[in-house]
């Protein structure tokens, strides 16, 4: 009975906030851009003890739930902070996918019992039918997000281990796959879609890594004045999440401010485009969720599409080049 309470107790936030999905045309066609828009606000952070089953307390929002109105299979994004030390305790999702970012800070990541320290912004993608935990070691709170992508629309799963992953063994080489959103990786791609200036871009993760409809994640730099042009997809969404700057993002006919800790949600046939704003670089975050599964490994073959605005391939990118690798490192 311990378990199973815990396991409702870990899900219950995700599941509160999932309550109201509705069926037929997404919500966010239904409102303006800016409103669609979600913004990181630390003030709407909740204190959230024990999660998973882990030691100490995370304080977090919701940028997006299941109930936020995708059209593909997003079903939360969160954004908060690990108090020190504190963690997500063990747990399996066997009909999800799920992977814990941190933007600054080092924190113990732990995939399938195997534990390594990692630098942020860093992360580590786990798929379904896997296991994971975080812990924060240090004497900081580190700033931190979590994205899950469901295999069956608005249904999450967790089963914990209560595990807090305290005093670990770790790994000096990590045993699981890695993210690293380091600037030092990207390429520069001229006119991307039309675009204006260098954008400097990398695929951080790509199909390989996923099994379910999560496909990709893509890192971009636009430098002052660069801009990249607009392009859509009918069959990829997903969102973007805004790292550092300040820009604007045109969805369809519709223009909107946006700065770091703002996530824009994408559905499927949005027109998009993103332009630097400011004077300091603005740095984004995408992640690619397919539509449909029987289809995935066509719509993320390792070929341009000029189309495809969230696909493997850039305008101008060098053979070999951006979108082509995959290893996250």
């Amino acid at each position: 009975m311990k378990k199973i309470a815990v396991v409702v107790a870990g899900m219950l936030p995700a599941l509160a906030l999932g309550l109201g999905a509705q069926q037929g045309a997404p919500a966010f066609t239904k409102t303006p851009l800016a409103q669609r828009i979600s913004h990181t606000n630390p003030a709407n952070f909740r204190p959230s003890p024990r999660v998973h089953g882990g030691p100490g307390q995370l304080d977090y929002m919701a940028l997006f739930t299941g109930a936020s109105g995708f059209d593909t299979n997003v079903w939360f994004l969160h954004r908060g902070i690990i108090e020190p030390k504190a963690g997500i305790g063990g747990h399996f999702h066997n009909n999800c996918e799920e992977m814990f970012v941190i933007l600054d800070g080092e924190a113990q990541f732990t995939v399938d019992g195997r534990t390594s320290t990692l630098k942020g912004p860093a992360g580590a993608p786990t798929r379904m039918g896997h296991w994971h935990a975080i812990y924060n070691n240090t004497d900081k709170p580190v700033q931190w997000m979590n994205i899950n992508v469901t295999q069956f629309k608005n249904q999450y799963d967790a089963f914990n281990l209560d595990d807090g992953r305290e005093n670990a063994p770790i790994d000096a080489v990590p045993q699981f796959m890695t993210m690293r959103l380091d600037r030092t990786l990207l390429r520069a791609v001229p006119a991307m879609y039309g675009g204006k200036g260098d954008v400097q871009y990398r695929r951080a993760l790509d199909r390989s890594v996923f099994v379910g409809p999560w496909g990709f994640v893509d890192h971009y730099l636009l430098p002052a004045g660069a801009s990249i042009g607009a392009s859509s997809d009918a069959e990829i969404g997903g969102f973007y999440y805004v790292l550092a700057g300040k820009g604007k993002v045109t969805i369809g006919t519709e223009t909107a401010d946006i700065a770091v800790g703002d996530a824009i949600p994408l559905l499927l046939n949005d027109s998009k485009s993103f332009e630097n704003a400011g004077t300091e670089p603005l740095e984004l975050m995408q992640v690619g969720v397919v539509s449909n599964m029987s289809r995935r490994n066509e719509l993320l073959a390792p070929i341009f599409n000029p189309v495809r605005g969230g696909g493997p391939g850039v305008p101008g990118a060098p053979a070999g080049g951006p979108g082509r690798g995959g290893r996250g490192q």
